[in-house]
């Protein structure tokens, strides 16, 4: 059976809006992401004590995994006002922790989707990312959006 989905452009928009002494200070950037044929959101409640898996990245599809090399865009949303979240990017030898603070976001976007802890500055070697997952010492709620080709 053919698919009845037509594959389309996603469009992020970024825009940070301020202005100081008068003058607007602000900048909006777009870039697109083509070809996004899958898109996953969901709200994920995290509680105060489990480190909770959010998206897992793989050479095949299963419950809670993404072809990797087909994942072209990630946001995550911290839902709270007052708590931060800590997010664990894994690769398959390495791991490196972030802090979205409430309200925040944090989005990763591109071809391939690589990390790594290495302190090498000029030429690092990136991974796979396997796995993301994350942490909170207070109940919060994470939108997670994810968008494939």
């Amino acid at each position: 059976m053919a698919s009845t989905i037509t594959a389309a452009s996603l469009t992020v928009t970024t825009t940070e809006s301020i202005t100081l002494n008068g003058s607007n200070m602000g900048a909006t950037n777009v870039f697109t992401v083509a070809d996004v044929g899958e898109i996953n959101q969901r709200i994920v409640s995290l509680d105060a004590t489990n480190v909770r898996t959010l998206f897992e990245f793989g050479t095949a599809i299963g419950s809670g995994t993404y072809i990797g090399a087909n994942v072209k865009y990630v946001r995550i949303t911290n839902k709270d006002d007052t708590n931060s979240v800590r997010v664990n990017i894994e690769s398959s030898s390495s791991n490196c922790w972030i802090k979205i603070n409430a309200g925040a976001s944090w989005m990763l976007a591109g071809p391939s989707m690589e990390a790594d802890d290495d302190t090498t500055v000029v030429a690092p070697t990136l991974q796979d990312i396997i796995k993301i997952s994350a942490q909170s010492a207070s109940a919060v709620d994470l939108d997670c959006y994810i968008a494939s080709t």
